[in-house]
Protein backbone atom coordinates (compact mmCIF):
# COMPACT_ATOMS: atom_id res chain seq x y z
CA UNK A 1 0.00 0.00 0.00
CA UNK A 2 2.84 2.27 0.75
CA UNK A 3 4.65 1.47 -2.25
CA UNK A 4 1.50 2.69 -4.23
CA UNK A 5 1.12 5.60 -2.67
CA UNK A 6 4.79 6.93 -3.26
CA UNK A 7 4.70 5.54 -6.85
CA UNK A 8 1.94 7.96 -7.61
CA UNK A 9 3.30 10.58 -5.58
CA UNK A 10 6.06 10.14 -7.85
CA UNK A 11 4.42 9.75 -10.92
CA UNK A 12 2.67 13.20 -10.04
CA UNK A 13 5.12 14.91 -9.04
CA UNK A 14 7.09 14.57 -12.14
CA UNK A 15 4.21 15.20 -14.02
CA UNK A 16 3.88 18.73 -12.29
CA UNK A 17 7.09 19.22 -13.23
CA UNK A 18 6.84 18.51 -16.86
CA UNK A 19 3.77 20.51 -17.00
CA UNK A 20 5.90 23.57 -15.11
CA UNK A 21 8.51 22.68 -18.20
CA UNK A 22 6.23 22.71 -21.30
CA UNK A 23 4.17 26.02 -20.00
CA UNK A 24 7.46 28.23 -19.27
CA UNK A 25 8.36 26.86 -22.78
CA UNK A 26 5.51 28.40 -24.21
CA UNK A 27 5.17 31.40 -22.24
CA UNK A 28 7.71 32.65 -20.56
CA UNK A 29 10.13 34.38 -22.69
CA UNK A 30 13.21 34.08 -20.84
CA UNK A 31 12.68 30.33 -20.59
CA UNK A 32 16.03 28.30 -21.28
CA UNK A 33 18.04 24.91 -21.65
CA UNK A 34 16.66 23.38 -18.26
CA UNK A 35 12.65 23.29 -19.25
CA UNK A 36 13.89 22.19 -22.86
CA UNK A 37 15.98 19.44 -21.24
CA UNK A 38 13.07 18.55 -19.05
CA UNK A 39 10.05 18.69 -21.46
CA UNK A 40 11.98 17.06 -24.26
CA UNK A 41 12.42 14.04 -21.74
CA UNK A 42 9.08 13.91 -20.66
CA UNK A 43 8.03 13.67 -24.11
CA UNK A 44 10.70 11.10 -24.96
CA UNK A 45 9.50 8.52 -21.67
CA UNK A 46 5.79 9.21 -23.35
CA UNK A 47 7.18 7.26 -26.23
CA UNK A 48 7.87 4.15 -24.26
CA UNK A 49 6.42 0.88 -25.00
CA UNK A 50 4.57 0.49 -21.72
CA UNK A 51 2.11 -1.83 -23.21
CA UNK A 52 4.57 -4.53 -23.52
CA UNK A 53 4.93 -7.60 -20.94
CA UNK A 54 7.50 -10.25 -20.84
CA UNK A 55 7.76 -12.80 -23.13
CA UNK A 56 6.86 -15.86 -21.15
CA UNK A 57 3.63 -13.83 -19.80
CA UNK A 58 3.24 -12.91 -23.36
CA UNK A 59 3.30 -16.73 -24.13
CA UNK A 60 0.93 -17.82 -21.30
CA UNK A 61 -1.80 -15.06 -22.79
CA UNK A 62 -1.55 -16.17 -26.45
CA UNK A 63 -1.74 -19.70 -25.24
CA UNK A 64 -4.84 -19.11 -23.44
CA UNK A 65 -6.67 -16.90 -26.13
CA UNK A 66 -5.02 -17.96 -29.02
CA UNK A 67 -4.66 -14.27 -30.19
CA UNK A 68 -1.79 -13.41 -31.72
CA UNK A 69 -1.85 -9.66 -32.00
CA UNK A 70 0.43 -7.45 -34.35
CA UNK A 71 1.14 -10.34 -36.77
CA UNK A 72 0.76 -9.40 -40.69
CA UNK A 73 0.74 -13.47 -41.03
CA UNK A 74 -1.88 -14.05 -38.07
CA UNK A 75 -5.13 -15.39 -39.63
CA UNK A 76 -3.78 -15.22 -43.12
CA UNK A 77 -6.31 -17.07 -45.48
CA UNK A 78 -9.13 -15.85 -43.72
CA UNK A 79 -8.79 -12.45 -45.26
CA UNK A 80 -6.82 -11.27 -42.20
CA UNK A 81 -4.13 -8.83 -42.35
CA UNK A 82 -2.05 -9.69 -44.55
CA UNK A 83 -4.08 -10.94 -47.36
CA UNK A 84 -4.71 -7.33 -49.33
CA UNK A 85 -4.46 -7.18 -53.25
CA UNK A 86 -2.75 -4.21 -54.81
CA UNK A 87 -4.71 -2.91 -58.20
CA UNK A 88 -1.65 -3.76 -60.72
CA UNK A 89 0.06 -0.49 -62.12
CA UNK A 90 -0.83 1.33 -65.23
CA UNK A 91 1.94 0.79 -68.20
CA UNK A 92 3.36 4.17 -69.19
CA UNK A 93 1.34 6.15 -72.32
CA UNK A 94 -1.44 3.68 -71.41
CA UNK A 95 -4.64 5.58 -71.08
CA UNK A 96 -7.79 4.21 -69.68
CA UNK A 97 -9.89 1.63 -71.70
CA UNK A 98 -13.15 1.65 -73.42
CA UNK A 99 -15.77 2.56 -71.66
Amino acid sequence: MAVRIVRRGALLGLGAVWWWAVLRLALAPGAGVLEGAVAAGGWGLSLLPVHCVPKARAARIVAVTGVVRGRAGAGAGDGAAGSTRASPRRRSGGGSGPS
